[in-house]
């Protein structure tokens, strides 16, 4: 959709406020042409010695009036214009936060952060300057133009309104060829700005590993070269667009001269009065806001033009999984990976070959296996991350693609490897899914996933804010709040990615621990997927499938696994290692 089509529709849809302030300009615009003309009837009143007196204060009372009202007027329509324009801010910012929260990992490889962020501040707000400022300026420029050259032409003298439109043509060739040059330069500048705005983000970001490798000058270095790179890119559009006044200038300067030259040849031959030229003079000084105004309007909208073409492309960017299932209910029953095979773009080698899986309610199904041998990606379809290529990935009776994706990810409480904490205080980084839950059921989930002494030990306990991304904690400990949070969930299926990797053993014996109670009192079934380098974490788990290169190796209970042996079992011969390096150090912490 080109800008210009959005900003109908939205007028369309808000054409009250825009009409509104069409109104209060229209009326600008005719008292602004009627002020010089009264003007002109004054200043020859005063020279043939017919008006004095209560007359010419009646006159000057009307003058006054007619200002008044113009600066009312102005400030009526400013307001109507451009809490209509705003909303269109709110609309676009809306519209492109619903979009980027139903992308996938896919969309997020290919598309900084930074850069998103700028889409909706600085793009957003060139697109909204456009179907404000742009739109109604560029109607009042035209009224008032219209107006005053009729105005000119038909109340004053048409020859002198002809003579004074002779420069106008080469103006408007002037506007046009700078215009690309705006629309080009103005667009180089959104996209540095992104790159600088990536940068800071990502700085911000990974501050602690900037500061333990020393990078903080290559760092400063580089956000000094993308912001004179931005600075410049600015620089350079804002260059283009001061052309355009040398433009207005020159032409009304050539407008002027002819036109008064004329008019005082006029004056001498006595076919035009002193008034009619004042009042003629008076109205080119208005012809300077039209051609002002044109310039600004390209301005503006070149701008606006370049930002919606780079909002338009991650709006209309295909979701990596599409939400166009149709059960809204929460899914239900056992969950089936029904011969699924899965490759990642770009990779020739397969994440998951022909995998064939299930997870009754409640129950407990462990994944282990060497890193990078599909373990994540089961749990990344189940949630709709990835969309198998073969294969069915069924909940209960339908297929996972049947279900609309809210529904799907209510019914799941996923806990990665690496767990995303907001800005928040601990309690409320924990109380994320259920708002709701009382300071007594948060304590609860904080004790089963062995984190409340850490939180109490806190300046302000639970009450203690965490910081960007959970910055002022440790791994496990970010880990841990996470894994609260998750039982805090009144989701039917719990999800583990590898979610101990950051805790001790003693600590993760304590978790599992907790975790196998909790589950074993609720009253509704809940099943758990647990990954895990660690086979101590799933040795408890219903069934355990061990997973090389995207393919189920071995599957069966830890008795089961364990009975295959060192020589053929991967399971039997990684339980043994781990064991005995569990031996070790523990016989290394011993006095």
């Amino acid at each position: 959709m080109p800008l210009t089509a959005l900003i109908l529709q939205f007028v369309r849809r808000h054409a009250w406020a825009y009409t509104a302030a069409g109104l209060m300009l229209l009326g600008i615009a005719l008292m602004t042409v009627w002020v010089p003309r009264q003007i002109g009837q004054v200043v020859d009143g005063l020279v043939q010695g017919r008006l004095a007196g209560a007359a010419l204060w009646a006159e000057l009372g009307w003058l006054l009036g007619a200002g008044l009202a113009i600066y009312l007027l102005r400030a009526g329509w400013r307001m109507a214009l451009f809490a209509a324009a705003y909303r269109m801010g709110v609309e676009l910012r809306a519209q492109l936060y619903q979009r980027l929260s139903l992308q996938g990992p896919r969309f997020y490889q290919t598309h900084r952060t930074g850069d998103l962020m700028a889409l909706a501040t600085n793009d957003v707000d060139a697109v909204e300057m456009a179907a404000g400022e742009a739109l109604l300026a560029g109607f009042d420029g035209t009224l008032t133009l219209a107006l005053v050259v009729g105005t000119m032409a038909l109340g004053v003298d048409a020859r002198l309104a002809a003579v004074a439109l002779l420069p106008f043509p080469f103006m408007a060739l002037a506007f046009w060829w700078i215009s690309r040059y705006v629309h080009d330069r103005s667009k180089a500048a959104l996209d540095r700005f992104g790159h600088l705005n990536d940068h800071v983000q990502e700085t911000l970001s990974g501050v602690r590993t900037l500061r333990a490798l020393g990078l903080e000058a290559q760092s400063a270095q580089r956000f000094g070269e993308l912001a004179r790179s931005a600075a410049q890119a600015g620089f350079e559009a804002q260059r283009w667009e001061a052309r355009y006044e040398p433009a207005v200038g020159i032409s009304l300067a050539f407008a002027s001269a002819a036109s008064l030259g004329l008019g005082g040849w006029l004056v001498w031959q006595q076919e035009l009065t002193i008034g009619q030229l004042t009042s003629f003079g008076l109205y080119l000084t208005q012809l300077i806001w039209p051609m002002f105004a044109a310039g600004w309007v390209l301005s503006l909208w070149e701008r606006g033009r370049a930002a919606w073409g780079r909002l338009s492309a991650v709006l209309n960017e295909p979701l990596a999984v599409d939400d166009e299932g149709t059960i809204t209910e929460a899914p239900a029953g056992a969950i089936v990976w029904d011969k699924v095979s899965f490759h990642y773009p770009g990779s020739a080698q397969p994440a998951l070959d022909d995998v064939a899986l299930s997870l009754p309610p409640g129950q407990t199904l462990g994944l282990v296996g060497p890193t990078g041998s599909g373990k994540s990606t089961i749990i990344k379809l189940l949630l709709r991350q990835w969309t198998p290529q073969h294969g069915q990935l069924r909940w209960g009776k339908h297929d996972i693609s049947d279900y609309r994706l809210a529904a799907l990810r209510q019914a799941t409480a996923w806990v990665p490897q690496e767990p995303v904490l907001f800005s928040a205080t601990v309690a409320e980084n924990i109380a994320l899914a259920k708002p709701q839950a009382s300071r007594e059921e948060i304590a609860a989930v904080a004790r089963m996933a062995a984190v409340e002494e850490d939180i109490l030990r806190l300046p302000q306990g639970y009450d203690t804010p965490v910081g960007e991304r959970g910055v002022t904690l440790s791994g496990g400990q970010k880990q841990r709040i996470a894994i609260a949070r998750a039982l805090l969930s009144e989701a039917p299926v719990l999800l583990l990615d590898d979610a101990l990797s950051a805790v001790d053993t003693e600590t993760e014996t304590r978790i599992l621990q907790h975790l196998r109670q909790h589950l074993r009192s609720g009253s509704r079934q809940r099943s758990v997927v647990v990954v895990s380098h660690r086979l101590s974490a799933v040795a408890e788990a219903d069934e355990i499938a061990v997973m090389r290169q995207g393919r189920v190796a071995e599957r069966g209970s830890h008795a089961d696994l364990l009975a295959l042996g060192t020589e053929q079992g991967w399971y039997a011969h990684q339980w043994r290692i781990q064991q005995l390096e569990a031996s070790l150090q523990g016989a290394g912490a011993a006095p």
